[in-house]
């Protein structure tokens, strides 16, 4: 239940809900977490009322009311009357230790905080970018035909294509050139496939490095793969290189080769399964995930999270597919049930694994409730379009992977640079301020406001959200939040 609370200027966001057993509050602009009793839990829930009306113990005549039951000024003897006509099934007593706790959690700024980010956008708007990522299509080909994929088996909406090395060495120093002094910078391998242009990466990642001493950067480079040509030599030297990988499969055998087929239409998951687990083991279950798609055909996706566990892998993510709603693989609003319910399911299995020493990290129960991101990525996220790019086999500059084939976000390209730097402007305004079906979400400071691509291929507005997508982001916030309560205790 979302409340929001704007009384007096107070305007803040307090989440509540219940989740496997426990009575979870998160205080949205605190990003506090508390696990409360049921009278907390339900004394929260009307605070908004009682947080309008202030009084002095001295000014009180209520026969509840005494210097040592008020705090912040409020008196509690007031509040006691009103809660009484609630008829809430407490002891006077109960409650009162309640609004104690409740109001030292308000006084220790972790519940009902005001939002300090909101008055920070002006600035975040003119902020400077420097490019930090690309994401080079180092091959606008592939050797599957997977039915859901977006870059139409690898054509991106145009031709096949393979990146020359002196095309990626271009971009390599267009990244080197704009980054500014940030000393890190990443570059991920991608496709289509992009072991069908082996060489290339090869050859890409030997120029990075000798890049590295010279202009005091840094390179993190990352391979996405779905595994068909994956060998010894490939495992070496990207176990030597890449700092994570990326590695395509969708769950159960069925389901994967009912998605992601040769294109003579026989699956593929026998082939790819015995080199995942060699490479997942050689890199000792670290920097890796193996990454699926679920759709219609398998909304009870939790049973493919378990197989991928099963088989050995303990980085995992499987995540929902964006399609047209005409494509019968599609999500529907009337599944959303099912799948709120199958990520509730999941994240007690993997609870459970976790309790008996077999951890999987599902990539969406990852959360950070201690440090988490800087302000600039909890208010808008990858940095599509401003940091972050996508490169195609010719070059050209496109604001993510996504957007590619999209000739109206054509930014630029290697050679000459941003040249729509109206495009780039566009996107350093995307935020969660920016988006009204963000504003009061209590899962915005989490997923930043979600994905631009999404918004714009549904409402062509990167300043949308994409609704079903929202629904399912929020419960696994939720999922999250109580897998970090249980394993507190």
């Amino acid at each position: 239940m979302l409340r929001s609370f704007d009384r007096k200027g107070i305007g803040e966001v307090v989440h509540q809900y219940k989740n496997n057993g426990y009575n979870i509050v998160l205080d949205v602009n605190s990003g506090s977490v508390h696990v409360v009793d049921d009278v907390v839990y339900d004394l929260i829930r009307v605070v908004e009322e009682l947080l309008g009306e202030e009084c002095s113990a001295q000014h009180c005549s209520s026969q509840h009311c005494s210097e040592q039951s008020c705090g912040s000024q409020l008196c509690s003897g007031a509040w006691m009357e009103k809660i009484e006509g609630l008829h809430l099934p407490y002891a006077e007593e109960e409650i009162r230790e309640a609004l104690g706790e409740i109001l030292a959690l308000k006084e220790a700024g972790q519940l009902y905080a005001p939002d300090i980010y909101e008055g920070y956008i002006g600035d975040f708007k003119k902020r400077e970018t420097v490019v930090k990522a690309l994401c080079l299509h180092v091959a606008h080909d592939c050797n599957l035909a997977c039915r859901y994929c977006f870059a139409e088996e690898g054509e991106y909406h145009g031709r096949r294509a393979l990146m020359s090395y002196e095309t990626g060495r271009k971009a390599l120093d267009f990244l080197v050139a704009n980054s500014g002094n940030r000393v890190n910078l990443e570059v991920d391998f991608f496709g289509g496939e992009p072991l069908m242009n082996w060489q290339v990466v090869k050859d890409l990642v030997a120029y990075g490095r000798s890049l590295e001493e010279t202009f005091h950067k840094k390179f993190r480079f990352t391979l996405t793969t779905n595994g068909v040509l994956l060998n010894e030599e490939v495992m070496e030297f990207v176990n030597k290189e890449m700092s994570n990988v990326v590695l395509s499969i969708d769950g159960r055998k069925e389901v994967n080769d009912r998605m992601r087929p040769h294109r003579g239409g026989q699956g593929s998951y026998e082939e790819i399964v015995p080199k995942f687990q060699k490479l997942a083991e050689s890199r000792k279950q670290m920097n890796y995930y193996v990454r699926g798609t679920f759709t219609r055909n398998n909304l009870d996706f939790s049973k493919d999270v378990e197989h991928l566990a099963d088989l050995g892998f303990e980085q995992i993510s499987v995540e929902p597919v964006v399609a047209e709603p005409s494509d019968d693989y599609a999500l529907r609003e009337e599944d959303l049930e099912t799948l709120l319910a199958e990520y509730d399911r999941l994240a007690v299995e993997l609870l459970e694994r976790r309790k008996a020493g077999k951890p999987v990290n599902f990539f969406h129960f990852m959360i950070d409730l201690e440090g988490g991101p800087c302000v600039a990525k909890r208010l808008s996220g990858c940095g599509s379009g401003t940091e972050y790019l996508a490169v195609t086999p010719w070059g050209d500059l496109y604001p993510c992977h996504q957007f590619v084939g999209k000739e109206e976000f054509l930014m630029g390209n290697v050679e000459e640079g941003i040249t729509r730097t109206d495009i780039r402007d566009e996107f350093k305004t995307c935020n969660v301020y920016a988006k009204e079906k963000c504003r009061d979400c209590f899962a915005k400071f989490y997923c930043s406001g979600g994905c631009a691509a999404n918004s714009y291929n549904f409402h062509k507005n990167i300043n949308d959200a994409y609704d079903l997508g929202c629904e399912l982001q929020r419960k696994r916030i939720e999922c999250a939040i109580m897998i970090k309560a249980a394993l507190a205790e």
